[in-house]
């Protein structure tokens, strides 16, 4: 190498380190992955006749709200304020009924809850740098041929969807090991705020397609975000690897100085079987699973369930408002990110220990939305009451980022992908859980009386989840992460002197 192209990379290298570069790859790869999973839930408004569309409930003159693992998303109304479709425009539309429009929208999940738990124990063993980044660019192709899997049969564009929620499924859980070898732990909080980045792009998706569809009509919308994919999938392999120890590019001094921050927690030769039986036994990991169970329940229900009872109840459509669909996505990642840094902070000084900052921060994280939501069961009559009631509760959810979230970090780095694959597997149900609950409760009386029932539900569901957590969480490396490496049947005959046949 000239002397040139080493002043080249030494520049490179004093501009961003190995782990910034990480960090800002994952933190746009989650904004991806929620523009991937739901540019069809803001694109189907303009795919869909008008007069179909006006049968199925409205749906071309209302939002449609979808539910992921950690965020929601409202389409924005395309139709309302448009000018009436030209013939040539309605012949790239599709006479879908409701029925068919709500089983395509859904049809992404099917795939999506398969691969969470396989997905997180797939990175701890081939490494999660392969699993999240090969689950994005699968993925981004899949977006590509959507418009043309559209046109050719409707049944083909579910077995796209239902693909491509496979794909995206592995990406959340295989994250966590990608963390695990690259990560400090005093740092750990910060990085695993970059999830909370889908929250993120959530303002961001929602206006863009938006004008590409005005502009281009709603094919624009994935041959944008999978080109976009694809671009981030190649900048992913070119300059994130696996370990620092495998990286062409990084300093003797960042790698040094990772190594030493993680030691032994995070085994160099993956653990080739999952200590089941210690995993499920472990209070700790129960800690994890209900925690995060309840808080998505209650995270579900506020985003979905919101517009309805804001319009049924109170006359006010909050769906209509721009900013007001589109703050709570925004403050929750200020909130993540801010109160991720803070407490990285706080466990570098040494103020608060790993278990005390996991404690503290999901206590905040989840008694103040349940607290909130008592103040909506009274005062939960006016719009504006309601509309900053809610607002706040979503803000204060993101703490869960440097709580609860990341604790698999901490108690089973060489596990944490299958600990969150585990959760999230269990936690994804919370959303038609939520769906059914408010049903039930509402279906022959849309009163007051009864969503005060529903806020009470919420209540209790947010502060049971900081209860648990405060009495099962710690934030203590377990005892089970370095398991013994299991001996072959051949290894044992040999100690004991048993001759092996031939």
């Amino acid at each position: 190498m000239s002397n040139t192209e080493k002043q080249g990379v030494t520049k490179i290298r004093s501009f961003l380190s190995c782990r910034q570069v990480l960090n800002l790859l994952t933190m746009f790869g989650f904004m991806l992955n929620y523009a991937l999973r739901v540019n069809l839930t803001i694109a189907i408004v303009a795919m869909v006749k008008p007069e179909n569309a006006t049968k199925s409930d409205s749906l071309a003159g209302n939002l449609t709200t979808i539910t992921t693992t950690t965020t929601t998303t409202v389409a924005p109304n395309l139709n309302a304020s448009s000018s009436p479709p030209l013939d040539d425009e309605l012949d790239d539309r599709f006479s879908w009924d409701t029925y068919q429009q709500n089983f395509v929208l859904g049809c992404f999940f099917w795939g999506y809850i398969l691969t969470e738990l396989p997905g997180g124990r797939l990175a701890e063993l081939i490494g999660g740098r392969r699993v999240f980044g090969h689950s994005m660019l699968w993925a981004s192709l899949l977006t590509l041929i959507t418009p043309l899997a559209a046109h050719l049969n409707y049944v083909l564009l579910i077995i796209v969807r239902v693909v491509l929620g496979f794909m995206l499924g592995a990406s959340w859980p295989a994250i966590h090991p990608v963390a695990a070898v690259w990560i400090p732990p005093n740092e750990r909080s910060k990085f695993m705020s970059n999830m909370m980045a889908s929250s993120l792009g959530a303002a961001i998706t929602m206006p863009i397609c938006g004008f590409l569809i005005s502009v281009a009509g709603w094919s624009s919308v994935f041959y944008a975000t999978g080109a976009v994919g694809l671009i981030w999938s190649v900048l992913w392999f070119t300059l994130v690897y696996e370990t620092p120890a495998t990286h062409p590019r990084i300093t003797p001094e960042e790698r040094r100085e990772i190594e030493e921050a993680i030691g032994t927690s995070t085994s160099k030769k993956r653990p080739s079987y999952v200590p089941w039986g210690d995993l499920f036994c472990s209070p700790a990991v129960w800690a994890i699973i209900i925690t995060h169970g309840l808080s998505v329940f209650g995270f579900f229900t506020v985003i979905n369930q919101l517009p309805t009872f804001m319009n049924q109840v109170l006359g006010f459509d909050i769906k209509q408002n721009g900013l007001f669909s589109s703050l709570p996505y925004l403050g929750k990642y200020i909130m993540a990110f801010s109160s991720s840094c803070f407490a990285d902070y706080l466990r570098q000084k040494k103020v608060l220990s790993t278990t005390a900052t996991r404690k503290a921060f999901t206590t905040f994280a989840l008694t103040t939305p349940g607290l909130l939501m008592i103040a909506q069961v009274f005062l939960g009559t006016e719009a504006a009451w309601s509309v900053t009631i809610f607002t706040l509760a979503l803000f204060a959810h993101g703490a869960v980022t440097p709580g609860y979230l990341g604790n698999g970090l901490d108690i089973a780095p060489n596990f944490s992908g299958t600990i969150f694959g585990l959760a999230n597997t269990l936690s994804s149900f919370g959303g038609f859980l939520s769906t059914w609950m408010v049903g039930a409760l509402t279906y022959e009386d849309k009163c007051y009386h009864q969503w005060q029932i529903v806020f009470w539900i919420l209540a209790i569901t947010y502060i049971s989840g900081a209860v648990v957590y405060l009495i099962l969480g710690t934030g203590e490396l377990q005892p089970w992460n370095n398991p013994p490496e299991r001996k072959k049947v051949s290894d044992v005959h040999n100690e004991e002197g048993v001759p092996l046949k031939n």
